[in-house]
């Protein structure tokens, strides 16, 4: 299995030519559309990944965006994949259910500029060109299936607020269901004041590899196709359950080797690293002893890598059926968090760090600020 990097990086996002939803068979009801004040347009995203199917409508509010609605599925998408090469018939089903669901918000809040998307799964399956035609025939949602370029590119898109103004490198991490992508940015040559800009810029055509001031410089990128659901599946046969975390550790540090920063030290001073995923924020959360998810106290908050170390130290020792009561972790994570906690241990072990930034946003944030810096709906200095 090897990691996809190529030279450059990848394509701008493209907004929607028009609406992005067709019409559906005759028989489709379709929702009524809620009236709404004159408050600017509304603008949706939807991120459809190996493990689920999640959306977020939400409208400009100065350099930011205020969320309107918000739907997430688990819908498995990428189950039996590995196996057959195909999606299968249920989690198909799955999916076309909350497309549905997906499509009655957009009318009901009458979204006309979307970006809906689909990432790993649709990308490695076999059928996914027949499966996005049913879904458009079925739901009248038109879906995009992105590269791995475009969806690094998003995801350091989403992190752009939460970059601090002496970040001279930046390694942003995004644990997918499918897939982990790496981006490491060297700022240093951006005015302090700048960076956080500078970054939501980066949605522009392709990332800049070259030494200008003023820029920010994309060292490396990666994409590793291992993620929480993948990784996990390499591993199904093992029984220990130490053992399955160390072997799934190691191997995707193994695929790291490619990744230009891995050979070298991470620096002490100016270094920063964001993660994105639910993961990260579910270690977060964990570290917090938060008793109900809390996204105002995660989504920002800082930990080093002793700190994420002694939270996944708990995991390993509440075993398989502790982790599954526990209620940091919740029922729809239980099974994946130990193979994304060992994505994350790898990583921390490359470049340890007292200055991990938890980020609870990631490709659809990524889309709405792309869609919306382009149509100029954001005002970048407030």
């Amino acid at each position: 299995m090897t990691p996809e990097r190529p030279a450059g990086a990848g394509a701008p996002p493209r907004p929607a030519q028009g609406p992005a939803l067709d019409a559906v068979a005759p028989s489709s009801a379709k929702a009524p559309r809620r009236p709404r004040p004159n408050a600017g347009p509304l603008y949706a995203a939807l991120d459809l990944g190996t493990n689920s199917c999640r959306m977020l409508i939400a409208r400009p509010r100065g350099g930011h965006f205020e969320v309107v609605d918000s739907f997430s599925k688990a819908v498995e998408l990428g189950t039996g994949l590995k196996r057959s090469g195909l999606l299968s018939h249920r989690p198909m089903q799955r999916t076309l259910q909350a497309l549905h669901v997906c499509r009655s918000k957009l009318e009901w809040h009458d979204v006309s500029k979307m970006r809906l998307v689909a990432t790993e799964a649709c990308r490695r399956a076999r059928n996914s060109r027949e499966f996005i035609r049913r879904a458009q025939r079925e739901t009248g949602l038109q879906l995009d299936i992105i590269t791995t370029e475009e969806e690094a590119q998003l995801a350091v898109v989403s992190c752009a607020s939460l970059v601090a103004h002496d970040t001279e490198q930046l390694l942003v991490i995004d644990i997918g269901g499918g897939s982990t992508e790496l981006v490491w940015i060297d700022l240093s040559l951006v005015a302090p004041d700048l960076r956080r800009n500078a970054i939501m810029s980066m949605y522009r055509g392709a990332f800049n590899r070259d030494r200008v001031r003023g820029m920010p410089r994309v060292v490396d990128w990666i994409s590793v196709p291992l993620g929480v659901a993948t990784l996990k599946d390499y591993f199904a046969e093992v029984d220990d359950d130490a053992a399955r975390f160390a072997l799934m550790s190691w191997y995707f540090e193994e695929q790291l080797e490619a990744f230009t920063p891995y050979a070298d030290a991470a620096p002490k001073d100016g270094f920063q690293i964001i993660g994105t995923s639910g993961t990260i924020t579910t270690v977060a959360a964990s570290y917090l002893r938060l008793k109900r998810y809390d996204r105002n106290k995660v989504d920002g908050l800082v930990m080093n890598s002793t700190q994420v170390d002694s939270v996944i130290r708990e995991y390993l020792a509440l075993g398989p059926i502790g982790r599954r009561q526990d209620p940091r972790i919740g029922r729809d994570r239980h099974t994946q968090i130990m193979s994304g906690a060992a994505i994350l241990t790898a990583l921390m072990r490359v470049w340890p760090t007292e200055r991990m930034s938890v980020a609870d946003r990631g490709l659809r944030e990524g889309l709405l600020y792309a869609q919306m810096s382009m149509d100029g709906a954001l005002d970048l200095k407030s």
